[in-house]
């Protein structure tokens, strides 16, 4: 289906600039201009996609602010592929790994290459980040940052109530939720959507197989690791989490889960670090109002990162906003202050660890060891590694076991076999 899209995205978007320039004159003296489609929406994103906006315009740039709320991206990207089909598609797109490969195989994404080697883009781009914004050898985006996935954010008060601190493994943790319901707190805050419920299972195939396991399964696709019995026990640890979320979490958004947990109502969460920025953005304290563990994981590090993608889109004033804003993600200053808002850690080598809170601090020490140690792995449920249609397969099982009473060993036999027709 995705696919189909792009060959007729192809298309439109090879017959706009003929119909543009029958449209309309360009002019040298064009204001650099930026329609930007994301889905920066919830507070903190918002604060950080504030000083982007403040930057472009700060250099002579007109922003025109294209945001879609929800869905962990889903929403935006179904509004991408609307638009690009119409011929209407937006000048700028925040674009996460494999959209950013799809996008570019259908002829749609302009080559960025002369901005990559006036801004020496080789010199200062981490090369696991190449892979995701590069495409037969060419810059097709450019990253803003660095997500780490599996993060669990605590409520202290809430734990010191039940004597536990953060659990370090998934027994730990089991015991911990436990402790909790019996006490009457809700031991988990999640929103029930797909990309959400693919989030805890990544973080669980990471922490029970360990990194090879979930290269072998969720990157290789390899069907004797789908079918295996450690993929049976992360199916087992996903009923446990099942049973430790609130009979409201259906169709939550991933920021109302987060604020669960500052409240007090939930004690804990698991989800990438953009979930800081909430807190952050409301005053609190790390280590002091909420706590930053990783995940059990392995020692492991489960890689998330958004980039901007330039659609090919007719109009002087539009490739010279594409030309500013190419060259503005890169900044020193800027990856400080944009990251420091959104929860992530910089894109960009070199940039100075001071003022970053110990959540980041720490966050950048784990990518450094897990990069050493071969334990860096990409995110499925944030579309770093794997297509649509071999995505929406695991997202399909997941959530489909995560809201049943299907078995584990069923679920595992779904999901090798669903996996293997789409792929």
């Amino acid at each position: 289906m995705v696919q189909s899209l792009l060959k007729g995205a192809k298309l439109v978007l090879a017959l706009a600039p003929l119909c543009a320039s029958l449209a309309s004159p360009t002019t040298a003296s064009a204001q650099p201009t930026s329609e930007v489609l994301h889905y920066w929406t919830s507070g903190g994103e918002a604060e950080a996609v504030k000083v982007l906006k403040e930057a472009f315009e700060a250099n002579g740039g007109r922003w025109i602010d294209a945001p879609v709320a929800g869905g962990g991206g889903d929403a935006q990207a179904a509004v991408l592929r609307a638009r690009v089909l119409s011929g209407d598609p937006p000048s700028t797109v925040q674009i996460k790994g494999q959209n950013i490969h799809e996008w570019a195989a259908a002829g749609t994404l302009k080559t960025l290459d002369d901005e990559a080697e006036a801004g020496n883009w080789d010199a200062l781009i981490p090369e696991v980040l190449k892979r995701v914004v590069k495409y037969e050898g060419s810059y097709v985006a450019v990253p803003i940052n660095i997500h780490r996935v599996d993060w669990l954010w605590s409520n202290p008060e809430v734990l010191a109530r039940v004597n536990a601190e953060p659990p370090r493994t998934w027994e730990e943790f089991n015991a911990t939720a436990e402790k909790l319901k019996a006490a009457g707190y809700i031991p988990l805050a999640h929103g029930g959507q797909p990309w959400q419920d693919a989030t805890l299972f990544e973080v669980v195939v990471l922490g029970i197989g360990g990194a090879d396991f979930y290269k072998n399964a969720l990157e290789e696709l390899n069907e004797d690791a789908l079918r295996s019995d450690t993929m049976v026990k992360v199916f087992d640890q996903m009923r446990k989490l099942s049973t430790y979320v609130d009979p409201g979490f259906p169709g939550r958004e991933w920021n109302l889960a987060t604020a669960m947990v500052m409240r007090g109502e939930a004690a804990m969460q698991i989800m990438g670090d953009w979930a800081k920025a909430e807190f952050l953005a409301a005053g609190e304290v790390p280590g002091e109002d909420f706590i930053c563990t990783p995940t059990p994981s392995n020692n492991g590090f489960i890689l998330n990162s958004d980039s901007f993608a330039m659609f090919r889109v007719p109009g002087e004033d539009v490739a010279e906003g594409q030309k500013l804003m190419a060259s503005l993600v890169l900044d020193e200053e800027l990856q400080r202050a944009f990251n420091l808002l959104k929860g992530s850690i910089p894109a960009r080598k070199g940039v100075s660890s001071e003022g970053f809170d110990p959540c980041a601090l720490q966050s950048m020490e784990a990518l450094a060891s897990a990069e050493e140690s071969d334990a860096l792995v990409n995110s499925l449920a944030h579309e770093i590694v794997q297509d649509g249609a071999v995505r929406g397969a695991f997202l399909d099982v997941i959530t489909e076991h995560f809201n049943t009473d299907m078995s584990s060993q069923e679920a595992v036999n779904l999901l090798a076999e669903t996996v293997m027709l789409a792929r």
